[in-house]
């Protein structure tokens, strides 16, 4: 029978069981410009976490996450939640999930992760407001028509203990379900403290015709946890500067059972997408999401100069936000002559309610108090060989005000629309160039008593064009030379409208203003190479005052400067050979004097140069041994400059077994050598003792 004759034949559903590359090198992103696009063709400095390198190294938090990216450091971000520092720039508040924000400020989790995206620079183009230095953007585990079902269990150093589970099942060709989750009960090496995680993130896929696709998803996450404000520094100066007390890295300043920190996330997520052929997608992503936060802490302040004893400071603060955000983008191309056009536009609509409550502790002095002083009931002044104690603290109403330190409400509101075009000139130019514009609304309500009727009511407008332009040059395929220029702003809102000290600055949004060249080059199949260089500009900042911890200095006009050089290695050097490289050299400092801030400070917790270098070899298919080593120069503690954190050199390692297709096991030791190092900080008396050595076994299953 001719083969124009032949009848069709159905065939059987197929259902695949395994899982994504098993790699550190990822070659494309829809995050970066909303389109499926080679990272090699975005003009931007551009890290992916994939799920294999969480995976090997154990990344189970953003602060890991970010171990071995250029140009990205963290802070402490007092115990309570994720900070980073985005090229010199601190931030709590630049996280991404999925694409929408996720900027309430707690500490993420992977369990359902699929890969992390770093992008450096402005990213307000597709991303809005903020992201100055760079953000991150988790990309979860959605149903997608895999079959999955797979366990893990980690037991190790601590008493470390947690669970995590991924089953995804599709149930015919219309639907597909998947389920993530983790829990956790551990302990840490600072003496009492404690973390208890809970994560339940169910999606379902549903085809809804032959051109749309809709994906839904639930998450409920739970993080308890000690909150740490680590130890405090020396008054006095030795060779210049002063330096973190001499102490056990276990021992904590204040009390651990009064600090704690608690959070509870529900977020519902929607994703319609609409094909309609020939390149033109219809895409609708809706984020509802609510955010209990609530945190206390005992904490360290000064030391007295004779260094003998340690002033003890207490607060606490809840915070209930809810989001809601919409985004709307159309995709299509377009053919002009010989130039080839890929457009997205699209419009974003987003409104956040905000309520605030934060109360300063009075210790209750006298006897049977463990604080030495027996009046000034502000702070508890303890032995600095002996600091952990349990005064009785009392969190009550400010006297001055009537309803504690802060209480507020306030309401957010953005609309925004945009457009960028991805320009193909030939096979060697092309080009991205985007336009967005923000509006930006914030009205804030003062609740305390006693307050000026001038200072109740703020309300600020903020009309923000942020314009994004990029041009790469392959002189040859696998190599791509950029240039770019992008601009963003960071608007007021929030926690920061609480903590300002207002004056007629208070509500201008921070500029920032990116320039960049750079190359992205595949070395070989597997292997890419990147290499950015940049300059970061800063008006109007906003920083932590370095004398007091619950206020923000307003750095007026141009006010810092970052001049950078990143590079990185990810990806195979041989079949058997996997690496993960990273150098960052940044001059980052104020560039006027405002105040007390000189010209000329360096930005906190900004190393001048940073390395990293992951080394995964596989001996065969079960053995395997991994071998990573971080390198940081000093830094300072804060603005001040008059806290020094010295220079250290970290290794970790792994082993890794696989006994077969469905059971493997893997051994990750951190901080091989025990080395002692401070890891981060938020003030010049808040520094974080980096942990000592830890072991912690990992069991996979896969059914």
């Amino acid at each position: 029978m001719p083969a124009a004759e032949k009848e069709a034949v159905d065939l059987d559903t197929v259902r695949v069981r395994g899982q994504r590359l098993n790699t550190y090198q990822a070659e494309r992103s829809t995050s970066a410009t909303r389109t499926d696009t080679p990272l090699r063709d975005v003009p931007q400095a551009i890290t992916v976490i994939t799920e294999k390198q969480m995976r090997d190294q154990g990344v189970q938090g953003m602060a890991d996450a970010v171990r071995y990216v250029p140009g990205i450091g963290t802070t402490q971000g007092e115990g309570n939640r994720d900070g980073l520092v985005f090229r010199g720039n601190s931030s709590t508040a630049d996280f991404f999930v999925d694409g929408m924000r996720d900027d309430v400020q707690y500490y993420r989790d992977t369990y359902n992760i699929e890969r992390i995206e770093a992008f450096k620079g402005p990213n307000a183009m597709i991303f809005g407001r903020g992201s100055p230095g760079g953000l991150l953007n988790r990309v979860t585990k959605t149903a997608d028509w895999r079959e999955v079902l797979s366990l893990g269990l980690q037991l190790g150093s601590w008493q470390k203990r947690r669970a995590t589970a991924d089953y995804a099942h599709p149930f015919g060709d219309a639907f597909a379900f998947r389920m993530t989750g983790v829990y956790e009960d551990s302990e840490g090496f600072r003496d009492g403290y404690e973390v208890k995680r809970r994560g339940l993130n169910p999606t379902a896929a549903i085809h809804a015709g032959e051109t749309t696709l809709i994906t839904l998803g639930y998450e409920y996450f739970r993080d308890q946890r000690t909150a740490d404000r680590g130890i405090p520094s020396y008054a006095t100066a030795f060779n210049g500067t002063r330096h973190p007390v001499a102490t056990d890295r276990a021992t904590f300043f204040g009390d651990p059972e009064a600090s704690r920190a608690d959070v509870e996330v529900n977020a519902f997520n929607a994703l319609i997408e609409h094909d309609f052929g020939d390149g033109t997608v219809l895409r609708n992503r809706t984020r509802v999401a609510e955010y209990d936060k609530f945190y206390q802490n005992v904490f360290p302040g000064n030391v007295n100069a004779a260094g003998t004893t340690v002033a003890l400071s207490a607060y606490n603060n809840a915070t209930d936000r809810r989001n809601l955000f919409n985004q709307t983008d159309l995709i299509f191309s377009a053919t002009t002559g010989a130039v080839e056009h890929k457009f997205m536009a699209g419009v974003e609509f987003g409104r956040q309610d905000t309520d605030n409550l934060r109360r300063s502790g009075q210790f209750v002095l006298g006897a049977g108090s463990p604080c030495q002083n027996l009046t000034g009931a502000g702070n508890c002044v303890v032995p600095l060989a002996a600091p952990t104690v349990s005064p009785l603290v009392v969190y009550a109403n400010n006297s001055s005000a009537g309803s504690g330190d802060a209480r507020n409400t306030g309401i957010a509101k953005v609309a925004a629309i945009y457009a960028q075009d991805q320009i193909e000139f030939s096979s060697k130019w092309s080009a991205i160039v985007g336009l967005r514009y923000d509006r930006f609304d914030v009205d804030f309500t003062d609740l305390r008593t006693g307050v000026a009727a001038d200072r109740r009511q703020l309300s600020s407008s903020d009309a923000l064009w942020s314009p994004r332009v990029g041009v790469v040059f392959k002189p040859v395929e696998d190599l791509s030379l950029y240039a770019s220029y992008g601009v963003t702003y960071l608007p007021r809102s929030g926690e920061q409208l609480g903590s300002l000290a207002f004056n007629s600055q208070s509500l201008d949004a921070e500029e920032f203003e990116n320039t960049e060249v750079g190359a992205k080059w595949e070395l070989r199949p597997g292997l890419t190479a990147e290499a950015a260089v940049f300059r970061l500009d800063r008006s109007n900042a906003a920083i932590t005052d370095p004398d007091d911890s619950t206020r923000l200095i307003l750095l007026e006009g141009n006010s810092q400067r970052v001049d950078g050089v990143e590079l990185s290695l990810a990806g195979k050097l041989a079949d058997k050979w996997q690496v993960i490289g990273s150098y960052a050299w940044l001059d980052a400092r104020t560039v006027r004097t405002v105040g007390n801030t000189p010209a000329g400070r360096v930005l906190a917790q900004t190393p001048e140069t940073s390395f990293g270098l992951w080394n995964r070899y596989d001996f065969n298919d079960r053995w395997g041994v991994a071998l990573g080593a971080t390198y940081r120069s000093e830094s300072y503690a804060s603005i001040s400059n008059a806290v020094t954190l010295k220079s250290h050199t970290r290794y970790d390692g792994a082993v890794f077994y696989r006994f077969d297709a469905r059971f493997s096991a893997q051994l990750n030791i951190e901080n091989l050598f025990d080395k002692t190092y401070f890891q981060s900080a938020h003030t010049d008396n808040n520094i974080t003792p980096g942990a000592p050595r830890a072991a912690y076994v990992t069991l996979n299953f896969k059914f």
